[in-house]
């Protein structure tokens, strides 16, 4: 029986099937593993599931060139924190979760997209610290999302679930920027500049994989191009942005307001962001639904089971 890293605590349905057929180490803690263990789970282990702040670069997969691991099975789709190309060199496999977290991550967008223009975080300040003195005509007005154009920075599963909620949900027009076009069973503009399209929109979604090539694409010229009442929403992965154009661009009051789900230094989150009334913060739960993460769970272990028959992996990235 092959031996399994589990790197998280997992829901139990999810231990289950994976005790089933392997022989499973359940690290108890939630954070990333440290340099050490890195190394350690390459060498002392056949499969590793490994998760998001796990950091497989290309110096761990040189210090391991021999590694008794030859599948890590992320759980999640994202999958930046491991150098695919590294571990290829030295006979590692990697696979993710697609599909699972599209509908929940879609999900989030809308939610951040919402609280930003309606203020719903402010909102929920002002009752809990008891300032709240009544409604008035006045009062913590936001913008309305019905009928708005929306940019998303990337149209794959998730920037197209998003696109059909807003299409569909909110009457909205979306403009989208992506390396190709993207057929849809709705109207939807393909816009080849990302600043073009960022001074065209109310709402600007960031829904594209992390890593060396969209690192900081969105940075100070794409907030300087928005509209002053234009909405940042990020669901993607943090190092995509520029946080500290983004901190400015907030400040300045050139855009006007941001939601976040995800962090450039996660889970760090600089003071000065903390600190603006005009952003929503979540703490990364764009998957955080129990079935959805039971999902993740079973599709990381499928790809388990599929390289320990020696079939071919469901999900190979």
């Amino acid at each position: 029986m092959k031996t399994v890293l589990i790197t998280r605590p997992m829901p139990e349905p999810v231990l289950e099937r994976a005790r089933k057929s392997f022989d499973v180490t359940l690290r108890q803690s939630n954070a990333p593993l440290s340099s050490n263990d890195l190394r350690h789970a390459l060498r002392e282990y056949d499969l590793v599931m490994p998760t998001l702040g796990d950091m497989f670069d290309a110096h761990v997969f040189e210090d391991v060139p021999r590694p008794r691991c030859k599948l890590l099975a992320n759980f999640g789709v994202g999958y930046n924190h491991i150098d695919v190309a590294a571990a290829a060199r030295v006979g590692v496999a990697v696979s993710n979760t697609p599909g699972a977290v599209t509908d929940a991550t879609a999900d989030t967008a809308l939610t951040l997209m919402l609280m930003s223009a309606r203020r719903a975080g402010e909102g929920e300040r002002m009752v809990r610290s008891g300032q709240w003195e009544g409604w008035h005509p006045t009062q913590m007005l936001g913008l309305h999302m019905s009928g708005k154009t929306v940019g998303i920075v990337g149209m794959g599963r998730i920037g197209q679930a998003i696109a059909q909620r807003c299409f569909f949900g909110f009457g909205m027009a979306v403009k989208y920027f992506n390396r190709s076009p993207k057929p849809m069973e709705f109207e939807a503009e393909r816009c080849e500049s990302l600043t073009e399209m960022a001074a065209q929109v109310d709402f600007l979604v960031v829904a594209i994989p992390g890593g060396g090539e969209t690192r900081h694409l969105i940075d100070a010229g794409v907030f300087a191009a928005m509209p002053s009442h234009a909405r940042f929403i990020n669901i993607a992965r943090g190092d995509v942005v520029d946080e500290r154009a983004l901190i400015d661009a907030l400040r300045e009051g050139l855009i006007g307001g941001a939601g976040l789900d995800v962090y450039e230094h996660e889970p760090k989150v600089p003071e000065a962001l903390r600190k603006l009334d005009n952003t929503v913060l979540l703490p990364h739960l764009g998957t955080a639904a129990l079935e959805v993460r039971m999902s993740m769970g079973m599709m990381a272990v499928a790809n388990l089971e599929a390289m320990d028959r020696g079939a071919a992996l469901p999900n190979a990235v």
